[in-house]
């Protein structure tokens, strides 16, 4: 069946021909969705790893170097205050990174829902690299301090962190294959452990670098924060040309543009099986009422109002919130940690700075690291549902133990502490912190897939700003780090809550997209069930 070369509508003889075009049509969706659900894992696939991971990397660099950054701005510009950069200071630089990224997940996820993920993936990674230049740049002045100039840029920042947490999810879980697409989310994921780890790397050759120099002045650290926050806007160039060129996943351009044919040819330049014009023009569409209605605000509330719908996106949401809680409160105490294994604060600026970065290397590598690549190599295996309950399980008993018995462990043996403290970081990215990311790309219809995506994602930074800012307060009640134990007996209480959410998710694992949302195709439904009758140009 061909068309000229002015796509103009077809002229159907007779409701036959009208009903025999239509099922063409929607086998030839079912077909596409399916050789990209069932293709063999090859080089498309590691190229979209590497496309969205770079973004995570980023993301996680700038975000954990900031720790690193907070220490050595304190021995440049807050010499008055005993080397140390002020509380309110610290947590402005810390928590407007969180502030930028609640906004960049809503609104990031609502566009790519509303224009497409190709149109928005790239903005945010050029929004990142603008931000991360904008802070390497501040500097002191009359009108402006320059705390007060890195505190707007991490603002901006975080729009970008922000709108990188939807789309990446979204953009992988829609290329991935069934039988991986769970490893393909969590290497994506697993890239912010990368990021941590590379900014200690970054810090601390930097830091050596510039030895002799700081030792002379302490001031010249001031060339090193520069350098260590600058060096995060590199990964973003390289990626941003990639981001750019990608093309809109099949998913969307079928069911919510309803562009059936521009979604195969799309599916096979892909999978690279070329993408030769087919027999149709690229605005042709089944309107599948039954299985993918038209998004808009009344659909959606519609939608989330029922509670099979509803109880989903509130188990992704509360479950991120309560994970996010504890896992930036925990990260606020490095400090502790550092302490505890040898890492504390010198006197001397270069050494300060040093064992910060090689503490903070050591601690990435403890635990968070290798949970992380548990979580890629396990979790087709054991399923999304049972790794997140599992780790919230375990959280839940070992913040019981650190609190309650906090100062005994102390007292008894640092290596036993250092020792919970690793099992905690193993079961934290080896349980929701990789499971709450993933999930919320999986289980919720191509309309509003990262829409949903977004609100659970702004839920858990919500939960982190909480953590930065209340907790960082709570932490000093009756003296300095003297409610350390109350607050890990807190984050136990939040791991408990957060394990009853999960039991609202669903198990992803081993499923389609369509079969976890409902979005099947009228061929895979019953004949009477079918509504294959309204074809639209």
């Amino acid at each position: 069946m061909s068309m000229d070369t002015e796509h103009k509508p077809i002229q159907m003889e007779d409701s036959v021909l009208h009903d025999q075009y239509a099922l063409e049509i929607l086998e030839r969706r079912k077909v596409a969705l399916e050789e990209i659900d069932n293709a063999k894992f090859g080089w498309f696939h590691i190229r979209a790893c590497i496309v969205s991971g770079i973004g995570f990397f980023t993301d996680a660099y700038d975000i954990f170097a900031i720790n690193l950054v907070s220490t050595m701005i304190g021995y440049v510009y807050f010499q008055d205050n005993h080397n140390k950069t002020p509380y309110n200071v610290d947590t402005a630089i810390k928590v407007s990174c969180s502030v930028g990224t609640v906004v960049g997940q809503l609104l990031f996820g609502y566009l790519a829902d509303r224009v497409g993920r190709k149109r928005m993936y790239g903005i945010e990674l050029m929004i990142i690299i603008i931000g991360t230049v904008g802070q390497t740049l501040a500097g002191n002045g009359p009108a402006a301090s320059f705390w007060g100039v890195i505190t707007f840029w991490r603002i901006i920042v975080g729009i970008g962190i922000g709108g990188d947490y939807p789309l990446s999810s979204v953009i992988t879980a829609e290329f991935a294959t069934t039988k991986r697409r769970g490893a393909m989310m969590a290497a994506v994921f697993a890239m912010q452990g990368i990021g941590q780890l590379s900014a200690g790397l970054v810090g601390l050759i930097a830091t050596a670098a510039f030895q002799n120099a700081i030792k002379a002045d302490q001031t010249q650290l001031d060339y090193v924060w520069r350098i260590v926050i600058g060096i995060g806007a590199l990964p973003g160039l390289i990626a941003l040309y990639y981001r750019l060129t990608i093309p809109e996943t099949p998913r969307f351009t079928i069911d919510v543009e309803q562009k059936v044919e521009k979604g195969i040819r799309d599916a096979k330049a892909f999978l690279d099986k070329g993408a030769a014009a087919g027999d149709y023009p690229d605005n042709v569409a089944v309107a599948r009422t039954d299985a993918s209605p038209k998004a808009s605000w009344s659909d959606f509330c519609s939608h989330f109002a029922t509670w099979k719908n509803g109880k989903v996106l509130l188990g992704t949401a509360y479950s991120w919130f309560a994970l996010d809680v504890a896992w930036y409160g925990l990260g606020l105490n490095n400090s502790i940690i550092l302490s505890n294994i040898g890492f504390g604060g010198v006197s001397d600026p270069y050494m300060a700075v040093f064992r910060v970065c090689v503490g903070n290397i050591i601690i990435n590598l403890l635990g968070s690291v290798p949970g992380y690549w548990i979580s890629v190599f396990t979790i087709d295996a054991l399923g999304r549902k049972t790794i997140q309950i599992m780790g919230f399980s375990m959280l839940t008993v070992m913040f019981i133990i650190l609190g309650f018995a906090y100062h005994k462990i102390l007292e008894a043996s640092h290596v036993a502490f250092i020792v919970l403290y690793t099992i905690t970081q193993l079961f934290f990215n080896f349980g929701p912190n990789t499971t709450t990311f993933i999930v919320p790309g999986e289980c919720f219809p191509t309309r509003y897939r990262s829409t949903a995506h977004g609100i659970s994602a702004a839920s858990g930074k919500v939960g982190s700003i909480i953590a930065q800012v209340g907790f960082g307060l709570l932490k000093d009640i009756g003296g300095s780090n003297a409610w350390i134990d109350h607050l890990l007996e807190i984050f136990a209480l939040f791991m408990l809550t957060g394990l009853a959410s999960s039991f609202l998710i669903p198990e992803t694992k081993g499923k389609s997209l369509e079969e976890l949302t409902g979005e099947v195709s009228p061929l895979d439904k019953e004949p009477e069930t079918r509504n294959t009758n309204k074809v639209v140009y």
